[in-house]
């Protein structure tokens, strides 16, 4: 299957006015606020480099896409010297567990012998969306014997009857950062605040490529399960896959249906995808040159190629 997908444009960048968005919006998580308004939470970074989480709310329903409100505070901070994510917090996915609007997030530690470590943590969203709070001081997730060198961006979603999680992981550092071995792995969960692994690789790399980032996962038009993502070799582009249970993943790439623009602010790469639906039509936010330094846009289904 090929979704075929029409940029609608860019929608978004931090001005640089506030010191804890100087820069950036990565990783963007759309949430239905009613009235066609939607809050695009995103990761952004201070004068430093750490990251924090933050939002706009944009309105969809008036066709025009337009900012109509933007965060005065972070939703979600760094932690204290010497805790897992004190170096920032990355945004992975807002799910709705038991009654809860649960928040995933990287959590960054800067290494000495490596650039970074990553474990994942989780935050609850407030009633009104404008903070999380941290449910604990340290990662649901983070080095194991299944995944010893680090972690990456969670996606949480039940596939037949079965709480998977959809995350990264590296298996080898190299010498530069382009030797690094990244690849796609499968868990689950039982109650949304701990990950098993299963020690099964979903998504692996192929030659020149040596990063995966953000999977989305969901039900297509044929009832089976298809997969959005990141890969990255020269730079990041956005990839597809398909999976009959959930378990064993056809990569797809050349069906993703976006590439980057001949120029602008998405023509070096585009990465990060996160799909939403308003009205009947599905959405696609996402990421450009920077890694999100760009800002972020957004693309609407136009139509798909069924097999």
């Amino acid at each position: 299957m090929t979704l075929i997908w029409d940029k609608i444009g860019h929608i978004y960048a931090p001005d640089g006015k506030k010191e804890w968005m100087s820069s950036h919006a990565s990783n963007t998580v759309p949430i239905h606020r009613g009235r066609g308004v939607f809050r695009v939470y995103f990761s952004s970074r201070d004068l430093e480099g750490r990251s924090s989480i933050s939002f706009v709310d944009i309105d969809v329903g008036s066709g025009e896409f337009e900012v109509v409100a933007e965060a005065t505070s972070p939703v979600l901070s760094p932690g204290l010297p010497g805790f897992f994510d004190e170096s920032g917090v990355s945004l992975s996915c807002i799910k709705e567990i038991n009654g809860r609007m649960l928040m995933y997030y990287l959590g960054w530690t800067l290494g000495k012998t490596v650039p970074w470590y990553n474990s994942i943590g989780v935050a609850e969203l407030s009633p009104s969306g404008d903070v999380a709070t941290k449910l604990f001081n340290a990662p649901i997730y983070s080095r194991s014997e299944s995944d010893p060198i680090s972690l990456s961006y969670p996606y949480f979603i039940e596939i037949n009857g079965e709480n998977f999680v959809y995350y990264g992981s590296n298996r080898a550092w190299g010498g530069s950062t382009l030797d690094m071995d990244h690849v796609l792995k499968i868990g689950t969960t039982v109650d949304g605040l701990s990950i098993t692994p299963k020690d099964k690789i979903a998504i692996i790399p192929n030659q020149g490529e040596y990063a995966f980032s953000r999977p989305y996962v969901f039900r297509n038009s044929r009832g089976t399960w298809s997969m959005y993502y990141s890969y990255r070799g020269e730079m990041y582009r956005i990839g597809y896959a398909e999976s009959e249970d959930g378990l064993e993943w056809n990569r797809m790439d050349e069906h993703a249906g976006i590439a980057p623009s001949e120029s602008g602010w998405d023509s070096e790469m585009i990465c990060y995808p996160c799909l939403f639906e308003y009205e009947g039509r599905r959405y696609m936010s996402y990421n450009g040159n920077g890694y999100g330094k760009s800002g972020f846009g957004i693309a609407v289904e136009s139509f798909s190629i069924l097999p």
